[in-house]
């Protein structure tokens, strides 16, 4: 979430920047809010010195009556004074609600070295690594095709249990998807630095809106209520690694903070289908590793830096080849100010696809969840980021389509094979 006061402060500045991601800015809407913010809240601080002055002299603090008032004229006229406070506090607060909730709608100001555009046509290739494994005669068959030729995938049984979009793995599968999370956390627990966490999978409405995921996304989330309480499925363990720290103050001498968690992962995907729909590049249920780093804001840019190159060591360490790109303005996530997306090289499709997105939220996950730090005599919003670290089923599908062999068998990597106990997946569900 914005300080209004900076938002209004540099309009013109403001409705420039939210242009680039597409976002019309209601500037005189926000300066009306604040308006009638300010105006009840003056109201009622003089409302609150009259009663309190009227209460200590015993008499109205503007009488000029010849004869002082009864007792039941003084408990009459506090009665209507703290009425008259009442009915001002009623409307403070709403002015407050109603300014918070249209501030909670306006995305996170995009880097001003962002290139312009909406769509990944637009994003700007930063670096490419390693040759597009898995083509060439007699491979790029897509992983869906190469998890049920090998036994390991079984879309049908998913199918039966839940419908589409859910996945079943199988034997060698599911030992493969067990593997790749300990090699994954193992690799930024003990290598990158990062603390394991193991967090809930159902938050609040308040966590959720911590992180920006509501109101904006409300509708690409899972909930449940029982007895009355409302809960959501996490998209993703940004929002309970992130909250952890909601309505604290760190000590500055504690940052940065790293922290890693491996979860299951719900989304809806509202406005999704018809994309993706085969295999396991767009589930409702996913694994995936997540990293976050909660630093000084003048910290952040050097840390995301650092947080790509963790991303990267894991493709690194499982020998795909990827690229990576940084996003336009108008393509970021709404928290995020600045984007890399990590593609991995998948020949089933011919194409790079997003393994991993790596932001840099700035302070605006900080403002917005109340996570602070302290330094000096003061308190500052902490920036934010986060990435994936990565997804198991797209990071198993691309070990699948680049470890294709014309055979019809898959190997895998020396570093996932030691986690396994075997190197080769063959046809019918076997593995040496």
């Amino acid at each position: 979430m914005h300080d209004v006061r900076e938002l209004i402060d540099s309009g013109p500045e403001t409705e420039r920047r939210l242009a680039r991601r597409g976002h019309p800015f209601d500037l005189d809407g926000l300066r009306a809010a604040q308006r009638r913010r300010v105006t009840a809240l003056e109201a009622v601080n003089g409302l609150r010195a009259e009663l309190k002055q009227a209460s200590r002299r015993g008499r109205p603090a503007d009488s000029s009556a010849p004869t002082a008032p009864t007792e039941e004229d003084l408990r009459e006229r506090n009665r209507r004074l703290r009425d008259r406070v009442q009915a001002a506090e009623a409307e403070a607060r709403e002015a407050e609600g109603d300014l918070e909730r249209l501030l909670l709608t306006v995305p996170n100001l995009p880097a001003d070295d962002l290139p312009d555009g909406f769509d990944e046509k637009d994003a700007v290739e930063v670096r490419r690594v390693g040759p597009r494994r898995g083509s060439g005669p007699g491979l790029g068959r897509h992983h869906a095709d190469l998890g049920e030729s090998l036994g390991i995938l079984d879309t049908a049984a998913a199918g039966k249990l839940s419908g589409a979009r859910f996945s079943v793995a199988v034997g060698p599968g599911a030992l493969l998807e067990r593997a790749l999370g300990s090699l994954l956390l193992d690799l930024h627990g003990r290598e990158h630095g990062y603390t394991e966490y193991a967090v809930p999978h159902l938050v609040s409405r308040e966590t959720m809106t911590g992180t920006g995921q509501l109101p904006k996304f409300e509708d690409d989330l899972f909930a449940t209520s029982v007895g009355g309480r409302e809960l959501f499925l996490i998209p993703t363990a940004e929002v309970p690694l992130t909250n952890l720290l909601a309505r604290e103050t760190l000590d500055e001498r504690r940052l940065p903070l790293a922290m890693t968690a491996r979860t299951p992962c719900y989304r809806a995907e509202a406005g999704s289908y018809g994309r993706d729909t085969r295999g396991l590049l767009r589930l409702h249920q996913f694994e995936k590793v997540e990293l976050v780093r909660v630093c000084r804001e003048e910290d952040a840019e050097a840390q995301l830096e650092l947080m790509l190159t963790h991303v990267e060591a894991c493709l690194r360490r499982l020998e795909l080849s990827y690229r990576v790109v940084l996003l336009p303005a108008g393509d970021i996530g709404f928290s995020a100010r600045k984007t890399y997306d990590v593609e991995v090289w998948l020949p089933g499709s011919d194409t790079y696809r997003e393994i991993s997105s790596v932001s840099d939220c700035g302070t605006f996950q900080g403002r917005r969840a109340g996570l602070r730090y302290r330094a000096g005599g003061s308190r500052r919003p902490a920036a934010t980021l986060n990435g994936s670290g990565l997804p198991i089923g797209r990071t198993v599908a691309a070990l699948l389509e680049q470890g294709q062999r014309e055979d019809g068998s898959v190997v895998l990597p020396e570093a996932l094979a030691r986690y396994t106990g075997f190197h080769r997946l063959l046809p019918g569900g076997g593995s040496e």
